[in-house]
């Protein structure tokens, strides 16, 4: 009988034991009553106090703010030997407080002892050493390693927020409106090569089509900066007989299997010459980059310096107006048979007769290609020759002012729109040369040409791309010395 009711009893025992094991008021996890109660009304009064409860919209994370300068960290490569005049460029474009960046040297310099603050340039660093590496190059620098780790050695400084790395020479100018732009576009949680092939057909023909050359700036995403960073040093030793860095990491970029994403906006400008051709006929993209200004004549010939010529550039339409800087408009005067073509903040061409878009947006060959020859096979894009009869020559006008003005808009309200208001002026005198053309010559009668244009920011954020901007065709005004034109 004890053997049957141990049978029996036994396994309703069991069962109540774990009953009691799982119920929450014997549990030993279970907060006390005032602890329970605190949370409770810790839960209640957050919930009450939530932008939900308030009828606001959620607080975005940091992650999800747009990007702008403060995601983007510049990495420049630059050698100690050259840096007294080089950091003069550098001073042109950067904002100091508001952009983040090293100036990378390979040993100090007097401004490396100084707050960037006070310099108005970016904080300076020292390359690691890179005698470890090989390079059996004849023909070129070892720098060139050192150079390459940037991106590398920027990464590992674990600064917060970074989501674009940044890189670029010494003398490569960024227009940093037109960059955050750019890159506002990708995901930088993706593995991201941004950048543009040289200007050269040679060049990339030595290199790669698929390189984003340097000094025309590239920018790595954060993403595949870290997968950089893990493998760049083993990659280096496997390509010891390159040439540079940007080929470096085009290497490196091949084996984590990233292609370019090409933007036509970056420039290496491996040109020599006048950059006329290149910035009057700019690509319907926002200007990004320019470098190799050492290699260029001034950006308006008139100014005093390359650098005061790149300070009128920066000061006035790139401040006033930064999405449109460089961006061509066509117009046509008909009751003069003129066309006109405007790279707003930089120049104004007048050429005699109607030429269509077609032409007038294929740059003139007012430089010579790297290697110093005037061959027209030798660049990456389309050009055209610059006409050799004077007749036929355009007549060109630098910009020389700008400014932003109020207008009213509606007498009635008194409403007001502003406007950029940029002056260009014919840098060279009147040629004493008579043309037996019916059309008037534009070197005779037009000393100035006046641009009156709305500002747009948002014009590379559109859904659909722009287009080059509207310049109906127009009657000039009887006073001929003076050319007014406003763009829609």
């Amino acid at each position: 009988l004890c053997g049957f009711l141990l049978y029996v009893l036994l396994p309703v025992l069991a069962v109540y034991v774990v009953a009691l094991a799982l119920s929450p008021l014997y549990s030993g996890s279970c907060p006390p009553a005032d602890d329970a109660s605190n949370a409770v009304q810790a839960r209640l009064a957050a919930d009450a106090g939530s932008p939900a409860r308030r009828g606001g919209k959620p607080k975005p994370s940091a992650d999800a703010a747009p990007t702008g300068l403060r995601h983007i960290l510049f990495g420049i490569g630059a050698s100690s030997s050259m840096w007294k005049s080089r950091r003069e460029y550098i001073r042109v474009w950067w904002r100091p407080g508001k952009m983040r960046g090293f100036v990378w040297l390979d040993k100090p310099v007097p401004e490396y002892y100084s707050r960037n603050s006070s310099t108005g340039l970016p904080a300076l660093k020292i390359s690691a050493d890179t005698s470890e590496f090989p390079y059996t190059h004849g023909a070129g620098s070892r720098s060139a390693l050192r150079i390459s780790r940037i991106v590398s050695e920027s990464y590992r400084l674990g600064l917060p927020g970074v989501r674009w790395f940044v890189m670029g020479d010494d003398d490569t100018v960024f227009f940093p409106d037109n960059l955050v732009d750019v890159l506002s576009r990708y995901d930088h949680t993706q593995p991201y090569y941004i950048g543009n092939p040289s200007e050269s057909h040679i060049q990339n023909l030595i290199f790669s089509y698929g390189m984003a050359f340097g000094g025309g700036g590239f920018a790595i995403s954060r993403a595949l900066a870290a997968q950089l960073a893990r493998m760049q040093d083993g990659c280096m030793h496997r390509y010891p007989a390159l040439y540079g860095s940007d080929d470096r990491i085009h290497a490196c970029m091949s084996e984590l299997g990233v292609p370019l994403t090409r933007h036509l906006g970056f420039h290496q400008c491996d040109i020599w010459g006048d950059v006329l051709g290149l910035l009057g006929s700019h690509p319907v993209v926002p200007l990004v980059t320019l470098h190799h200004f050492d290699f260029l004549q001034p950006v308006f010939p008139a100014a005093r310096s390359r650098t005061a010529a790149l300070r009128r550039l920066f000061d006035g339409p790139a401040r006033l107006d930064p999405a449109a800087v460089a961006q061509q408009s066509v117009c046509y005067d008909r009751e003069k048979q003129w066309t006109v073509s405007v790279s707003w903040g930089f120049a104004v061409v007048v050429v005699r007769g109607v030429v269509s878009p077609r032409e007038m947006e294929t740059p003139m060959r007012t430089f010579l290609n790297w290697y110093k020859r005037a061959d027209y096979t030798a660049y990456s894009f389309n050009t055209r020759p610059v006409a050799r009869n004077h007749c036929q020559r355009p007549q060109v006008y630098y910009m020389r002012r700008s400014r932003m003005e109020r207008r009213v808009r509606r007498r009635r309200t008194n409403a007001t729109l502003e406007t950029t208001v940029t002056e260009y002026e014919r840098h060279t005198p009147a040629p004493n040369v008579t043309c037996r053309w019916r059309i008037p010559d534009p070197a005779g009668l037009l000393d100035r040409v006046v641009i009156v244009k709305k500002p747009d920011p948002d014009l590379w954020k559109r859904v659909h791309p722009p287009t080059t901007h509207a310049c109906p065709s127009f009657h000039s005004i009887p006073s001929w010395h003076s050319f007014p034109i406003e763009l829609v």
